[in-house]
């Protein structure tokens, strides 16, 4: 049984810096791409970040660009998601999930590519 669980989530003042911590287990972790999206209230869950098997290869959406980094720990079945100058619109659930097939990778960040998800962590930034 696969599980995913994120973590790290919380209220920030604008410009401050988070991690969010996402683990999955009951799968080879090393086998899959995994990925973060996020939900704010009223829109549409929208992809942010993807990171190869192996990371390394990864993809952002624009909005994220030169503020978010996504890596990965294999040993410990971990992806992270560093979140720097965070801004009010960046107030949402994250999610992650576990890319669909195994060896593949997409930049798409399009959600019907992803299986697996996990509940969620809620990050809010105050203005």
């Amino acid at each position: 049984q696969v599980q995913v669980v994120e973590s790290g989530g919380g209220l920030v003042q604008a410009g401050g810096s988070l991690r969010l911590s996402c683990t999955a287990s009951g799968l080879t972790f090393a086998d899959y791409s995994m990925g973060w999206f996020r939900q704010a209230p009223g829109k549409e869950r929208e992809g942010v970040s993807v990171i190869s098997q192996y990371g390394g290869t990864t993809a952002y959406v624009d909005s994220v660009k030169d503020r978010f980094t996504i890596t990965r720990d294999n040993d410990k079945a971990t992806v992270f998601l560093h979140m720097s100058s965070l801004k009010p619109e960046d107030t949402a659930m994250y999610y992650c999930a576990v890319m669909r097939t195994r060896y593949t990778f997409s930049a798409a960040l399009r959600e019907t590519d992803f299986t697996y998800w996990g509940r969620g962590t809620q990050v809010t930034v105050s203005s």
